[in-house]
């Protein structure tokens, strides 16, 4: 019996999805609040997306919403959550389930999450991974960093 390791980038992904259903329950009861606002990424050929086909036809592979001024119905489960949103005067709900999202940003905070897929191989993993090196430098200190300390977290990147 061979002993399996710890998943960590599994258990931060389903962590990340638990922190934006969490976001969306109480926007979902309380509003938004203040200036806060979502774009939200999401694969729309992952089972379960529902969508009007005049919009899947438009966004075959990806589409961004925003979450902002006017949404009705927005629910949320354990799997997904469903909203109504206005496209050219045209009402339509989506559902989405937490599996298709790929980018979760609220930019009037600077905090985003982004969810990478498991579509690549091998050689490039290890080319992201040597572009992340790059991106950082024993020369950037604290001053070289932008005001707000926005913050991206990029999950499964290591994941196997």
């Amino acid at each position: 019996m061979t002993r399996q390791g710890i998943d960590y980038g599994g258990m931060m992904h389903r962590a990340m999805q638990g922190l934006i259903a969490d976001v969306l329950k109480s926007i979902a009861t309380e509003g938004l609040p203040g200036e806060h606002h979502f774009f939200i990424t999401f694969d729309t050929r992952i089972e379960g997306v529902e969508m009007a086909d005049w919009l899947r036809d438009r966004y075959p592979e990806e589409m961004t919403i925003v979450i902002q001024h006017w949404f009705d119905n927005l629910t949320v489960d354990e799997d997904g959550f469903g909203i109504t949103l206005n496209f050219g005067n045209s009402p339509e709900p989506l559902r989405i389930p937490f599996d298709a999202l790929r980018t979760f940003v609220d930019p009037s905070v600077e905090f985003g999450l982004r969810f990478e897929t498991q579509d690549h191989d091998e050689d490039e993993d290890e080319e992201l991974d040597e572009g992340l090196l790059d991106d950082i430098s024993d020369d950037d200190s604290p001053d070289d960093s932008p005001n707000g300390g926005g913050e991206v977290v990029q999950l499964d990147r290591w994941r196997k």
